[in-house]
């Protein structure tokens, strides 16, 4: 994995004059002693006076949309997002910030991490899922970067180090990027920063990491899930990281393991009662999904026939599951079919097989099944994403226009901010010949992706057309000023930040 680091950084520093706030990704750093108390410190109001939330939301998505543009595995996939959404707002709701505002990502590489961002955005590589052995195991991963958001450890890191030069600031955030993809690579950026100031981000780190480790165990358990996933999770790592030496993966450098820290967490764990938790099938369909495209096609189809063949799976539907995707990567529609009718039987509800059966009907031409499908689904899973863009682009498959913008409408008004919806509804209109609503749809889509000259360009070629009403141009005139007058203001602030 390699972040365009010198782009996000750029990014950062369009948002606000420091750069150091960034280095607070190293939310994930060492943590070399047990939790003192079970009181989480009182945070006050100081560490918010230097980074407000807003600004930490704008700096948020500014990473998210350099990452979302410029990062080859980033994983756009909304089945895969619906998921850890999913369970990332079971965890937020019981947090200590239940109403906060967060988004979960997955960035597509084999070594186990997970960080957290500014603005609550939390990300995970897919190493982190295929190796957790539970949902509660992954669970316990997103709630200790929940706690670091919930902690207020970006806008404390600030407050404590606002007196570091700039540049010691910038190469340290550039080292802590480049550490997410390669620690050797971000040991070294790090080092050619000012030996004090990384000292100080270390030290204060360790306090950090108690403190998520702390609220993260509470959140786990308030959650419903079982306290004793933390545990298992970091002591199978610290086992593994012998087997690596000098030459361990990227977890084990940047989230060095101590005996005193998984102790505490299974002390912890003892004091609780005993918990059985089942961890969701949808866990196991998301972990047989990244599986199933991984490798060759035949590597997919060969693993998963595998596993049925042999009876090695935990959850028969996730292996079902596995190898009908495989199938399809083989273009053996005809197999996968026959394959999905033996899912039936275990009566697995979930968007993910929902959404495989109306792939199945649209892939052999059933367009009018393939929407029952997503309909129904759409009833029972109302917040699944995946169900609303597959039905979204049946509609237009289908040639069903109206409808479709009319199903469009009504999903953004329940979400407007979804960029997603925006390209659809741009692509529809652009099907039927309406080039000024096409422009206006396609340039909200730029304005949440953060791209603000391609909204503003998309908004001048509206102003162009003439197939508009009176009403649709005064829309469009008004929202170009808007937009022109916040370019203004980016504009100005990277002079007064430059």
């Amino acid at each position: 994995m390699s972040f365009r680091l010198l782009s996000i950084v750029s990014a950062l520093c369009r948002c606000i004059r420091f750069a150091l706030p960034l280095t607070a990704v190293l939310v994930i750093a060492g943590v070399t002693s047990i939790w003192a108390a079970d009181d989480l410190p009182d945070l006050g109001e100081s560490a918010r006076a230097e980074l407000s939330p807003q600004l930490e939301r704008k700096i948020g998505e500014n990473i998210m949309n350099e990452i979302r543009l410029h990062e080859p595995t980033y994983v756009d996939d909304p089945e895969i997002n619906d998921y850890v959404n999913r369970l990332g707002r079971r965890l937020v709701e019981a947090s200590g910030n239940p109403s906060g505002n967060f988004h979960f990502f997955v960035i597509r590489d084999p070594t186990v991490n997970a960080f957290a961002m500014f603005g609550g955005f939390i990300g995970m590589n897919t190493g982190t899922l295929l190796i957790a052995q539970s949902e509660s195991e992954l669970a316990s991963v997103l709630a200790h970067e929940i706690g670091h958001v919930t902690q207020n450890h970006m806008a404390r890191q600030m407050a404590k180090e606002k007196q570091t030069t700039i540049p010691s600031l910038i190469a340290m955030a550039v080292g802590v990027l480049a550490a997410r993809a390669n620690a050797s690579a971000g040991i070294a950026t790090i080092a050619s920063a000012q030996a004090g100031v990384v000292q100080a981000q270390l030290a204060y780190s360790r306090d950090f990491e108690r403190e998520a480790d702390r609220s993260g165990y509470q959140t786990l358990e308030k959650a419903g899930f079982d306290v004793r996933g933390m545990g298992e999770f970091f002591e199978r790592m610290q086992k593994a990281a012998h087997l690596y030496e000098n030459n361990a993966p990227v977890y084990f450098r940047t989230h060095p393991l101590t005996t005193e820290r998984i102790a505490d967490m299974d002390n912890r764990a003892q004091q609780s009662p005993y918990r059985q938790v089942v961890s969701s099938l949808d866990f196991y369909l998301a972990r047989a999904k990244l599986r199933a495209q991984m490798g060759t096609p035949l590597e997919a189809l060969n693993e998963f026939s595998a596993q049925l063949r042999e009876r090695k799976y935990v959850s028969q539907p996730a292996a079902r599951y596995g190898l009908v995707l495989a199938l399809i990567r083989t273009k053996d529609l005809k197999a996968a079919e026959r394959e999905f009718d033996a899912l039936i039987p275990l009566k697995s509800s979930t968007p993910m097989i929902a959404g495989l059966a109306a792939e199945l009907k649209a892939g052999a031409g059933d367009l009018p099944a393939a929407q029952a499908i997503y309909r129904e689904a759409l009833q029972r899973f109302p917040q699944a994403k995946s169900i609303v863009y597959g039905l979204a682009e049946s509609l237009f498959a289908g040639r069903q226009y109206d409808e479709a913008l009319r199903f469009l409408e009504s999903q953004l008004q329940a979400d407007p901010g979804d960029f997603r919806l925006y390209g659809l509804q741009a692509k529809t209109y652009a099907a039927l010949g309406k080039r000024l609503l096409q422009h206006r749809a396609q340039a909200e889509f730029y304005v949440l992706r953060g791209q603000l000259g391609e909204a503003v360009e998309q908004l001048r070629f509206a102003q162009q057309d003439t197939d508009g009403n009176f009403y649709e141009q005064s829309t469009v005139d008004a929202r170009l000023r808007e937009l022109r007058k916040l370019q203004v203001e980016e504009a100005k602030e990277k002079r007064n930040n430059g």
